[in-house]
């Protein structure tokens, strides 16, 4: 699938990618979601199953504060408050340690609801507001959604299904 061009597009995107990832989440018994093995977000470094998954729910839920923060009038902070574009390892890291106590069926859940949301937002925004106007520099709101959900789906999807394949799980 190329990169979406409307709303249309963005919401199959998103669907489409994030239904095969929650399968695939979900296949991963809950005693291996700990076990470091994964090759993590920086160079050189280990993550386990629930680390991605910490990942992928600390990008849904940024972009709902960006939407929340654009709605109330406020500057979109991107990546997020502290951080630069280039810090993004980092920021990776900061997510694994801000979901590290929440179990693994729950992080999953998260990650559904943070993802029903932001579809629900689009839903709810015309395609004009999606694609017609830069939002945040010179990107569209669409393609800032679509940079840290459908995306980031589809590249977990390619490292968990590589890391199922390596523990034999099926």
């Amino acid at each position: 699938m190329g990169v979406p061009k409307d709303k249309g597009e963005l919401l199959g995107a998103i669907n489409s990618n994030f239904e095969k990832l929650i399968l695939d989440l979900n296949g991963v018994p809950v005693e291996l979601a700990g076990e470091r093995t994964l090759e993590g977000h920086v160079n050189g470094t280990q993550m386990s199953v629930s680390n991605l998954a910490a990942y992928l729910v600390g990008w849904n839920e940024l972009v709902l504060t960006w939407m929340d923060r654009d709605a109330a009038g406020h500057p979109i902070d991107y990546p997020d408050t502290g951080f630069k574009g280039t810090e993004l390892g980092k920021l990776a890291q900061k997510f694994y340690r801000d979901y590290e106590d929440i179990p693994y069926p729950k992080l999953l859940d998260r990650l559904r609801m943070a993802k029903n949301r932001i579809v629900a937002f689009i839903e709810s925004q015309s395609n004009d507001d999606l694609y017609q106007r830069a939002w945040y520099e010179k990107w569209t709101m669409g393609r800032m959604i679509q940079f840290n959900t459908s995306s980031p789906y589809a590249n977990a999807r390619g490292r968990l299904r590589k890391w199922l394949k390596a523990k034999s799980v099926s």
